[in-house]
């Protein structure tokens, strides 16, 4: 009996605006969890892996590493 009504087409709408919204929560969640997980690199990771590689001696990196905290 349902499956008819006139009440059926705003049933679609609301569900597909729940579903809009679940996106952009979703979105948003990825978004201010950091940026290292949208493939950006961050100071401190540019730092370590210059550490890493033998760019700058230890004494540099706690040096650097403290000047971005």
């Amino acid at each position: 009996m349902m499956w008819q009504s006139p009440m059926m087409g705003w049933m679609w709408i609301w569900s597909l605006l729940v579903l809009a919204v679940l996106a952009g929560l979703v979105w948003a969640a990825v978004r201010w969890t950091g940026p290292q997980y949208l493939g950006r690199t961050t100071a401190r990771r540019i730092l370590d892996e210059r550490y890493a590689r033998g760019e700058i001696d230890e004494d540099e990196y706690r040096r650097r590493r403290a000047g971005l905290t």
